[in-house]
């Protein structure tokens, strides 16, 4: 199966920057589409961005649009989420999904990999 391991959460104050990175196993990674999607306290699992097999196509909340950046690196099998002039409201469990059929979509419905999580927690 494929495994992806996020890393890169921690403590930030508001207005500050973070960047997450996912690593995935496998050499079919190039093929999927793969997402970002964060979890609060009390929430549930939402979508902060996607990119397609490619990277040339991504997805962002409207909350994180501008903020955020998703990108990838095909040959090292990662995505990246790059998180400027962050906000309270950003603070979550971050993870890092795969898509193997490259729907490509914001729904966590679609996304058949998971990894653990790694929490974001932004401070005022």
């Amino acid at each position: 199966q494929v495994q992806l391991v996020e890393s890169g959460g921690g403590l930030v104050q508001a207005g500050g920057s973070l960047r997450l990175s996912c690593a995935a196993s496998g050499r079919t990674f190039s093929s999927y589409a793969m997402g970002w999607f964060r979890q609060a306290p009390g929430k549930e699992r939402e979508i902060v961005a996607a990119i397609n097999w490619s990277g040339g196509n991504r997805i962002y909340a409207d909350s994180v649009r501008g903020r955020f950046t998703i990108s990838r690196d095909n040959a090292k099998n990662t995505v990246s989420l790059q998180m400027d002039n962050l906000k309270v409201e950003d603070t979550a469990v971050y993870y890092c999904a795969a898509d193997s059929l490259n729907y490509f979509r914001s729904s966590s419905r679609y996304y058949d990999y998971w990894g653990q999580g790694t929490q974001v927690t932004v401070s005022s």
